[in-house]
């Protein structure tokens, strides 16, 4: 049986700082905690499931932080988490399987990162991220925001998840002062900074910062092309916000450049064509959302919306067939829509009105 470290970096985090750790103390054979500045409970909370706390000045670089803790570990794998993440029962047992069984060629494990759910607790958002990694392999983190862990070897996929619990209601501007402090210095930014920044950009409404930073990132032609995707799916956002539906429809195409169709872009053509009262064009782009494979993307390691993969394309299409006269085929796909989504109340609402104009006929 391997042995693994918890690494994790907190501040101010007493609200969920003991959900975390209690989700994961029977997995760990050694936590360390490294605290960059809280002023609340966190570090008296945390001190009650090790003794292995740290403190950490804190230097607006969160690789620094986070490579700092992974210094401290001792066991044979490092298991990295934030505060506001649990893993639940199911993934505990699939991971305390895993420690039995994991065969130390292994370099690094990749597993999902669930983002949000709906109301029935079905995973709407998620993506792949490396969770658990060899500690004599000496992996680095790299970036001082949205930071990654750079590894390689052997790397196999496990399918035990990770979930994310934020009780944060409100959109931090820490990273985005980071970004614009580093512009300030004169730093130069790598085509990822170029890629976050505008992200940052984007969440706080600076759009034209936002646009500008995108088209400087696929211009660099160095981004991981998930990213490449992700840009063309915000610029084509940011458009629609603007009104300018033309320049959304280009930036939707101009994600295939990269790979295949994704779901997500196919429904944004279609919202913007049944707005046009397009109708035949609406069809056609969410008719082929219902025939991507969800699996194909989610292999891919980037984030994967899976609303747009089931029930939105169908009942879209619910609304464009109704507005074509076509009752059968809306009613068919709103039941189509139904059978991923039960307890919608889009869908819910749907069904009435449809057995309405049913008995009326």
């Amino acid at each position: 049986m391997v042995s693994i470290s918890l690494c994790m970096i907190v501040k101010d985090e007493e609200n969920t700082i003991e959900r975390c750790l209690n989700s994961v103390k029977e997995l760990c054979d050694e936590i360390i905690i490294v605290d960059t500045g809280s002023t609340d409970k966190t570090k008296e909370l945390a001190g009650r499931y090790t003794k292995k706390l740290f403190d950490f000045k804190w230097v607006h670089h969160f690789a620094k932080a986070r490579n700092f803790a992974f210094s401290k570990a001792t066991k044979d794998y490092i298991l990295w988490l934030d505060a506001d993440d649990v893993i639940l029962k199911d993934d505990l047992q699939k991971l305390l399987l895993l420690k039995q069984t994991l065969d130390q060629s292994v370099d690094a494990v990749m597993m999902p990162y669930n983002l949000a759910f709906d109301l029935s607790g079905n995973v709407t958002f998620s993506s792949k991220r490396h969770r658990l990694v060899k500690r004599s392999r000496n992996f680095q983190w790299i970036g001082a925001v949205h930071e990654y862990l750079a590894v390689g070897g052997k790397i196999i996929r496990q399918d035990a998840a990770v979930t994310h619990r934020s009780t944060k209601t409100e959109k931090s501007d820490r990273n985005l002062k980071i970004y614009q402090q580093n512009l300030k210095d004169g730093k130069t930014f790598s085509p990822r900074d170029l890629y976050y920044y505008a992200n940052e950009c984007f969440d706080h409404s600076l759009y034209d910062e936002a646009i500008a930073y995108y088209e400087k990132f696929l211009k660099s032609g160095l981004g991981w092309s998930e990213d490449c995707i992700s840009a063309c799916d915000k610029l084509a956002e940011i458009f629609l916000r603007k009104n300018e539906q033309d320049k959304a429809i280009k930036a939707s195409l101009r994600s295939f450049e990269y790979d295949l169709p994704r779901a997500e872009h196919c429904c944004k053509l279609g919202y913007i064509y049944l707005t046009q009262q397009n109708i035949d064009k609406a069809i056609f782009w969410y008719d082929l959302a219902t025939k991507l494979d969800i699996q194909r993307a989610e292999n891919t390691g980037g984030f994967v919306q899976k609303d747009y993969y089931t029930w939105i394309p169908h009942i879209q299409l619910c609304v464009c067939y109704d507005r074509n006269g076509n009752l059968e085929e809306a009613f068919e796909h709103n039941e189509k829509a139904r059978a991923y989504a039960p307890t919608n109340p889009s869908v819910l609402y749907n069904k009435e009105y449809f057995e309405k104009r049913f008995s009326k006929n």
